[in-house]
């Protein structure tokens, strides 16, 4: 255990307690969940609400996975791969590369942990790109009482377990699926209108699209594909190409992104935006994300259009992407092909927080769901409404938890 002050990765959480445990073993982590009031897990930081925090006064328990062995292994044969809860995506890629192994894709980040990122139901982009959560076929979790339990794909409950908030256990490890690796060629065009755009094209012009906007005009600034070798070239007659590597936050340096100007390269040295050997911004930011239907996406656009003189002062950076539907039932991509509007905010809560007001009522006609991890305002009661099993989730979460030792202020108010 150690003592301090503890923060998230941006600044803007200071955590409950000034004690964050870190057990060595998973019998000493047993004996620490068995005998807490409350268990709350903190991975790598970068959730900019306090659903990893302890509720103040109740001497609740802030556990970090980082004291475990961070084992990765992999099993070439079955393709799949059993990661600790502690690793990060940085790790996990370089054990999978080293077996000519890959994951099919990637976040922005790759600094993150595997187990949070799922947990929050964190994606990467592409029209047939699912949720990283969709590649976990096994979770195992220490439940209140310090027992041991793994769910698989097609167990009762398990579709509920993925993206699960850390409701439901301290998880431990994730069984993966994985692929044969393969090559990505990564290329940025600049200046796109939105007058006239055409989005199913241009969100289906690579395996992996992501749109960049700083809503100052009508237009995206960068438009970023990624292509996987043996796939159909990568055409984009809609914008030039840039002829320099680019940062999507303007004025910061392009050398911490990965390889630009169409060099091939292997699958994690493209799919994420950043290089892992560097932060990618200081964390001096804010952020948002919203995942409505795929067949909004024009139409929500406009929307945000009509807020640009409200966004653009207090944005760095919005981000479009897409993600394919998926089964898990608190992920915001379930059941339907989503778009995601990601907001990079300036670090000013109080010159932010009115403009996602803003944005979440005039994103509201297309049933937004937020990204669990980001700042957002909307009422429970509507999230429990766009989740077609939140019911489903919240028996779940009973079952496995009657006495509500792994619920913070966050998921109590959310069930």
């Amino acid at each position: 255990m150690t003592s301090g002050t503890w923060t998230n990765w941006a600044g803007n959480i200071t955590f409950s307690t000034r004690e964050l445990h870190h057990p060595r073993s998973l019998d000493e982590l047993r004996a620490l969940v068995a005998d807490s009031r409350q268990v709350r897990v903190l991975g790598t930081g970068h959730s900019f609400n306090r659903i990893a925090d302890v509720d103040p006064g109740v001497g609740g328990t802030l556990v970090s996975l980082g004291g475990l062995a961070p084992s990765v292994d992999v099993d070439p044969a079955g393709r799949t791969v059993r990661v600790a809860g502690g690793v990060r995506y940085t790790e996990l890629a370089r054990h999978l590369h080293a077996h000519a192994l890959a994951l099919p894709n990637m976040a922005s980040l790759p600094h993150i942990s595997v187990a949070g990122s799922v947990a929050t139901g964190t994606h990467g982009s592409g029209n047939g790109n699912q949720p990283l959560s969709s590649a976990v076929r096994a979770v195992e979790l220490i439940t209140a009482d310090g027992s041991r339990l793994e769910l698989r794909r097609g167990d009762d409950g398990f579709d509920g377990s993925v993206v699960a908030l850390g409701a439901l256990g301290v998880v431990t490890a994730l069984t993966l699926d994985v692929e044969p690796a393969f090559e990505v060629s990564q290329h940025v065009y600049t200046e796109l209108p939105l007058t006239g755009l055409d989005f199913e094209a241009v969100s289906s012009a690579a395996y992996s699209v992501s749109l960049f906007t700083d809503w100052r005009g009508p237009r995206f600034t960068q438009v970023w594909l990624k292509q996987r070798a043996g796939g159909p070239p990568a055409g984009f007659p809609w914008a030039p190409p840039a002829t320099s590597a680019q940062h999507p936050v303007p004025g910061m340096p392009a050398v911490n992104c990965t390889e630009q100007l169409g060099i091939p390269g292997p699958w994690h040295e493209r799919l994420p935006h950043f290089r892992p050997a560097f932060t990618p911004s200081s964390g001096a930011e804010l952020q948002s994300e919203y995942l409505l239907p795929r067949e909004d996406a024009l139409a929500a656009l406009h929307a945000l259009d009509s807020l640009r003189a409200s966004i653009a002062p207090v944005l760095q950076v919005c981000e479009v992407r897409t993600v394919a539907a998926d089964t898990q039932w608190l992920s915001p991509a379930y059941g339907r092909d989503t778009v995601a509007f990601h907001f990079t905010w300036v670090p000013d809560p109080a010159a932010v927080l009115p403009v996602i007001m803003l944005v979440e009522d005039r994103l509201a006609p297309f049933s937004p769901r937020p990204h669990w991890g980001k700042v957002f305002r909307l009422p429970p009661a509507e999230l429990r409404a766009r989740y077609p099993r939140f019911a489903d989730f919240a028996a779940l979460a009973d079952k496995l938890d009657p006495a509500g030792k792994f619920r913070n202020a966050f998921v109590r108010d959310l069930l």
